[in-house]
């Protein structure tokens, strides 16, 4: 039985007040405070990030719509592998120890045509969006607020640039076509008294650079402390949950951590949220940052290429049983 855990306090997971960086503000304040967040938990909310709540209330509106339709309409859209695009059924996602997530999803990235010179040459996890043709509804909402996240994402970057002593374009730079994902999220009731392996989402780090999170009142959202204490992020009004991933944590030879997560939906509840993970693009070298290494700190890993680690990931956790 998973034991109810305590909000994390405002410390270890705080809130930015983003208005500096949507206003053109001094940036330096906001920088000091995400690098103690990505020091100890990885983990913080952003206030007044700027978009529309018009905007968040129509794509989670059009989440429970989606996944209130019977399973069997929604087979159809099953996922394909090859551009990772569409209906994730519940089974797909097993993290290694653990049973499978108890959880669906929706994903959607870049939309690139056939056309496009990368998705011609075939460069994985590029490609088309999937559309369900009797959902015009899913498609409008969802391509709103990723359009919104697309452009926060970009802002935040610049913040993590400047917690490191870099350009504040730094990480800009590897955006031409960054491999942006956007999933859409139903987490059902869990039980009250269920295995211990069994989760919304089980203990995991996430791959790429940075993660935003729109959860919604329900919460379930915990994450592990460096001391190996679980704590809750649950949900405020008005924020978003911002956390690092791994291959963010390898630009600062592990100065920045890349924290363990998961997801209990205690509630008895339908769970719904949104992560957009904003990935660089796919040929970018992630390799030490010069003001995360010295003499005495040599970089720890080999440069590697964003995509070829976020594909290596991806296959580790996911059985594609019949996708189309």
């Amino acid at each position: 039985m998973h034991q109810t855990v305590r909000a994390a306090s405002a410390d270890e997971v705080p809130i930015l007040d983003l208005t500096p960086l949507t206003e053109g503000g001094d940036l330096a304040p906001l920088a000091k405070q995400l690098r103690h967040a990505c020091v100890t938990t990885g983990f913080f909310y952003v206030a007044k990030h700027g978009i529309p709540e018009a905007v968040i209330d129509n794509v989670f509106a059009a989440t429970k719509r989606y996944f209130d339709l019977p399973v069997g309409e929604r087979m159809p859209h099953k996922m394909d592998e090859k551009y990772r695009r569409g209906f994730m059924p519940q089974g797909i996602n097993q993290h290694p120890g653990y049973a499978p997530d108890i959880k669906e999803s929706y994903e959607i990235g870049v939309d690139l045509p056939l056309t496009d010179p990368d998705v011609v040459a075939g460069l994985p996890l590029h490609g088309p969006n999937r559309w369900p043709a009797e959902c015009p509804w899913l498609r409008e909402a969802s391509e709103a607020y990723f359009a919104q996240t697309d452009a926060l994402g970009r802002r935040l970057l610049k913040i993590c640039a400047a917690s490191l002593d870099m350009p504040e374009d730094h990480f800009l730079q590897y955006c031409t076509k960054p491999m942006v994902q956007m999933r859409l999220f139903h987490y059902p009731p869990q039980t009250p008294v269920s295995d211990d392996k069994a989760f919304g989402v089980a203990p995991h780090t996430d791959y790429g650079m940075i993660t935003l999170l729109l959860q919604d009142p329900i919460g379930g959202l915990e994450l592990k402390k460096r001391d190996g204490e679980w704590v809750s992020a649950p949900h405020i009004p008005g924020t978003l949950v911002i956390n690092i991933g791994d291959l963010f944590q390898r630009w600062t030879n592990d100065i920045y951590v890349s924290n363990l997560h998961r997801v209990v939906n205690r509630t008895g509840k339908e769970r719904y949220s949104i992560p957009t993970f904003f990935n660089l693009d796919y040929n970018a070298m992630v390799s030490c940052l010069p003001t995360c290494q010295s003499a005495d700190k040599p970089a720890k890993y080999p440069p590697i290429k964003s995509g070829d680690y976020l594909l290596s990931r991806f296959r580790d956790v996911q059985k594609y049983r019949g996708a189309a």
